[in-house]
């Protein structure tokens, strides 16, 4: 992405920490921001993100404790310039400074980025249970940092935009259809859109769906506008992480008219 395109930031919205060791990372994204200078940030997550069976499949070893703060710690460290006789070394990495934000679904990633003086992004795309007390107890607990001088808040947001509001909900059904299957423990691959999705789901299903969904978007660019602007306004977020589950590829790359979204 960063070859294909000249000026905008690109980055992971997130790297799970805990499947990774600190120095690994670090020379990854070193290498990225070696390539492209200034446009590389990178967001870390606390959850394995995975099973156990996973988990294991992947090496790591997670019945240790909850190391995510001293990881992060280590992590931002390598990012530093090198000190005299420093052991280990980020290679490349060192003194190239890239943008930590740390991800969160819960207040405790709230609580760590505040403390870290660090941006704070918040699933909002499938937890938004925790939303606003986790914004709040962030900008209540923030600490200035060389990084960043206020608090910064990104939420993820699903969102469906199509030349109407039928043709959108209608797209959006693949979503509804995926969180139904992961939270019934059927993940897989996206599935196709249907007509009659609201037919298809029971209450328990709604549930479910009303929980998970409660900030997805999706209509005609008027309905579109109307809800950013809300969602912006209720939350007062600085940035959206904008998730677009579309089965069809041309849907999710079609421009809807002239004018931007907002």
């Amino acid at each position: 992405v960063a070859a294909g395109t000249r000026s905008i930031t690109v980055g992971a919205g997130g790297v799970m920490l805990p499947n990774h060791a600190p120095l690994i990372i670090a020379e990854q994204y070193g290498t990225l921001a070696a390539l492209h200078p200034g446009r590389v940030e990178l967001a870390l997550g606390r959850a394995p993100g995975s099973d156990q069976i996973t988990a294991r499949a992947m090496r790591r070893n997670l019945a240790g404790g909850d190391d995510f703060p001293q990881d992060v710690l280590e992590l931002m460290h390598y990012f530093q310039p090198p000190e005299p006789n420093q052991a280990v070394v980020a290679v490349p990495g060192a003194g190239l400074n890239v943008p930590i934000w740390i991800l969160g679904s819960s207040t405790y990633g709230a609580q760590l980025a505040a403390m870290l003086g660090l941006p704070y992004g918040f699933a909002s795309h499938f937890a938004p249970g925790m939303m606003m007390d986790a914004i709040a107890i962030y900008r209540q607990r923030f600490r200035p940092s060389a990084q960043l001088d206020k608090p910064h808040v990104m939420l993820g947001l699903n969102l469906v935009a199509a030349d109407t509001d039928e043709e959108a909900r209608f797209l959006f059904s693949s979503t509804q259809q995926s969180f139904l299957n992961i939270r019934r423990g059927r993940p897989g691959r996206l599935p196709p859109p249907v007509a009659d999705m609201e037919s298809r789901i029971d209450a328990h299903g709604r549930a479910m769906l009303d929980d998970a969904l409660a900030c997805a978007i999706y209509g005609g660019i008027d309905t579109v506008r109307r809800g950013l602007n809300a969602f912006a306004e209720r939350t007062g977020a600085d940035e959206f992480m904008v998730t677009s589950n579309i089965f069809d590829h041309d849907k999710r790359k079609l421009k809807i008219g002239k004018e931007p979204v907002v």
